[in-house]
C-alpha cells in the first residue's frame, strides 16, 4: 500500500509518515475490531433480550389459560376471546413492544391507548398475522416490513368449548430496541474518530522528536567532507537512538582521526622521501663517470640512501596493515619459552651485558611475530643508546590477567620534553642521529601492542637508563577490544610512580608514560621487575 502511495505522489515517503502511517492503521484496525466485536455482542444481547420477555409472556399467557379465572363468570374460560381479552388486560408492554387480539380473523383487541406502539397501524403486520396459521404451534417470527423489523410471538387460542379460534398477538420493535445500541456506537465512531485524529497529531510530533537523531545524523553526514569532519551530533537521552548517535559520533571520531592520520603521513612521508631522494640526485649530477673512486663514493652513497627509503616503505607498510583485521594472527603459546628465543634473537643486536629479568611459564594468546618484532625494536632501541658492555634486560611476568613484557637498560634514558613524541611517525629523541632508522619503531611497536588490546608503558630518567613495557592481556578478545585505530594519538601522562633503583633510579627521578589509550576500568601497572637473573 505504502508503495502504491509513493509511486502515486512521486516521491517516498519519509521514515516520520511510514512510522506514523503503521501507527494509525493498528491503532484503526484495533478500534474497529473492538467496536465492531462489541457492537455484534450488544446486538446479540438485544436479539436474546426480546427473545426471553417474548418467552415469558407465552409462559404467563398459558398458565393463565390452564389455571385462571374469568372474572365475568368466576369459572375457568369458555371462550378464546374471553382468554384473549383477560390476558391483553393484565399484560403490561414494555417499551416498543405491542399487542392484538384476533378472534375468526378478524381483529378484535387493540392494545391500551397508553401503549406507544400500535401494531394496528402497520397494515403489513396486520395482513401477516391474518394470514397465520393457527393450527401452527407457538414460534417467535422475525417480520420485516416497510415500517420496521419486528420479533413477533403469536400464540394461537383454541379452547374445547368455543368453536372460534383466536390468537394472541406480541410484537417487539426490533429496529427501536436497536436504536439505542446503534446510538452508543455512534457516539463510539466519533470519539475513536477523534482519538485517531489527536493520537496522529501526538504520533506525528512525537515521532518526530524520536527520529531527530536519525534526521541530524543525514544532515551532519551531508556537511561531512574531508576537510570538514569537526561537526558532531548533539546527544540527548539515553535510548537507542541516543546510542545510534554516539556510535556515529565514535565513527566520525575515528574517521577524523584517520584522515588526520593520513595527512600526517602523506606530509611527513613526502618530507622523508625528500631528502634521499635529494641526496641521490645531487651526487648523481656530479659524479664524474670517468673517474672510479668518484663513481664507487656516489654509489655507497645512493645504495645508503636507498637501502634508508626502503626501510621506511617496510614501515609504512607494517603501519598501513595495523588497521586490519587480521593484523594480529593470535595463538596460544609459552611466554617464558618466548622470552628465551626473544633474547637469543636480541644478542646479535650488540655487544652489551644481556640478561633475564624474569621469566614467566605462564600460557598467553598473542601473534609470536608481531610481539617478536615488537621486542626486538625496544631491544634494539636499548643497543643504540646504551654503551657496549652495559646491561640489557629482558623480562616477563603474569599480573593477574595481563602479561608485562619489558626490556630495561643503562642507557642515557629520555628527556622529559621527548617522552610524548618519540611515540610519533619520524620523531626521534634529542639523543638520535637522523641517520639512524625510519623513525617509525617506536610507533610500530605502540601500533602492534594495541593491535593486541594492550599498551606501551615507559619509565625513564636521563643518564640512568630506560624501561619499556609491553602490557598486553594474556586472552586476546577482539570483541571487547575492536579493529585496530590508527597507531598514533595523543599519549596521555601518567602521574610519576615508583621504579625499581637498578633499573632506572630513584623514584624522585621518574616519570612514567603511558602509550595507546589504557583498557577499560584498568589501570596500567607500572612496578619494575625486581629479581635479576643471569642467563
Amino acid at each position: 500500500m505504502l508503495q502504491r502511495i509513493n509511486k502515486r505522489w512521486g516521491r517516498p515517503l519519509t521514515v516520520r509518515a511510514r512510522v506514523l502511517a503503521a501507527v494509525l492503521a493498528l491503532t484503526l484496525l484495533g478500534l474497529v475490531v473492538a467496536g465492531g466485536t462489541a457492537y455484534l455482542l450488544q446486538r446479540n444481547h438485544v436479539d436474546e433480550t426480546i427473545n426471553d420477555s417474548l418467552s415469558r409472556q407465552v409462559e404467563e399467557f398459558r398458565t393463565l389459560a390452564k389455571s385462571g379465572i374469568d372474572p365475568s363468570t368466576r369459572e375457568s374460560f369458555t371462550t378464546a376471546n374471553g382468554l384473549v381479552s383477560v390476558a391483553m388486560q393484565r399484560t403490561v408492554p414494555s417499551r416498543n413492544e405491542g399487542m392484538l387480539g384476533l378472534s375468526g380473523g378478524k381483529l378484535e383487541y387493540l392494545a391500551h391507548s397508553s401503549v406507544p406502539l400500535r401494531l394496528e397501524n402497520d397494515q403489513e403486520l396486520v395482513n401477516w398475522v391474518k394470514s397465520y396459521d393457527v393450527q401452527n404451534t407457538i414460534r417467535i417470527h422475525t417480520v420485516e416490513t416497510s415500517t420496521t423489523e419486528y420479533r413477533v410471538a403469536v400464540v394461537p387460542v383454541q379452547l374445547a368449548s368455543d368453536p372460534n379460534p383466536g390468537l394472541f398477538v406480541l410484537a417487539y420493535d426490533r429496529n427501536a430496541e436497536l436504536a439505542q445500541v446503534n446510538g452508543t456506537f455512534l457516539t463510539y465512531s466519533l470519539v475513536a474518530f477523534g482519538s485517531l485524529l489527536l493520537i496522529g497529531v501526538v504520533g506525528w510530533l512525537l515521532a518526530g522528536r524520536l527520529l531527530q537523531p536519525i534526521r541530524l545524523v543525514r544532515e551532519t553526514a551531508q556537511h561531512i567532507g574531508e576537510s570538514d569532519l569537526e561537526q558532531r551530533i548533539p546527544v540527548t537521552g539515553n535510548d537507542d537512538l541516543s546510542e545510534l548517535t554516539r556510535t556515529v559520533n565514535d565513527m566520525l571520531d575515528r574517521l577524523q582521526n584517520s584522515f588526520g592520520s593520513q595527512r600526517q603521513l602523506l606530509d611527513d612521508v613526502g618530507h622523508e622521501l625528500r631528502t634521499p631522494i635529494t641526496i641521490v640526485r645531487g651526487h648523481l649530477e656530479l659524479v664524474d663517470v670517468n673517474d672510479p673512486a668518484d663513481v664507487g663514493s656516489t654509489q655507497a652513497i645512493a645504495m645508503d640512501e636507498l637501502d634508508r627509503m626502503h626501510l621506511l616503505v617496510d614501515d609504512l607498510v607494517t603501519l598501513a596493515n595495523a588497521d586490519r583485521p587480521d593484523f594480529v594472527r593470535a595463538r596460544d603459546l609459552d611466554a617464558g619459552q618466548l622470552t628465551d628465543d626473544v633474547l637469543d634473537k636480541a644478542r646479535q643486536l650488540g655487544k652489551r651485558r644481556w640478561i633475564i629479568d624474569a621469566r614467566t611459564a605462564q600460557t598467553c594468546s598473542l601473534d609470536p611475530r608481531r610481539i617478536t618484532q615488537a621486542w626486538l625494536q625496544l631491544a634494539a632501541n636499548a643497543v643504540t643508546f646504551s654503551e657496549p658492555g652495559s646491561t640489557i634486560a629482558l623480562g616477563s611476568r603474569a599480573d593477574g590477567d595481563r602479561l608485562k613484557l619489558w626490556v630495561r637498560d643503562e642507557g642515557s634514558g629520555i628527556e622529559p620534553s621527548d617522552r610524548e613524541r618519540i611515540f610519533e611517525r619520524f620523531n626521534r629523541g634529542s639523543h638520535s642521529s637522523r641517520k639512524e632508522g625510519s623513525g617509525l619503531g617506536l610507533t610500530i611497536v605502540s601500533a602492534i601492542a594495541k593491535a593486541h588490546g594492550g599498551l606501551v608503558n615507559l619509565k625513564s630518567t636521563p643518564g640512568r637508563g630506560s624501561t619499556f613495557t609491553l602490557d598486553l592481556p594474556l586472552r586476546r578478545d577482539r570483541t571487547e577490544y575492536g579493529a585496530v585505530g590508527p597507531a598514533t594519538r595523543p599519549i596521555p601522562t601518567v602521574p610519576p610512580g615508583t621504579q625499581d633503583e637498578k633499573s632506572a633510579g630513584s623514584p624522585a627521578d621518574v616519570e612514567h608514560l603511558t602509550v595507546a589509550p589504557p583498557m577499560p576500568d584498568r589501570q596500567p601497572h607500572t612496578d619494575s621487575p625486581k629479581t635479576e637473573k643471569a642467563r
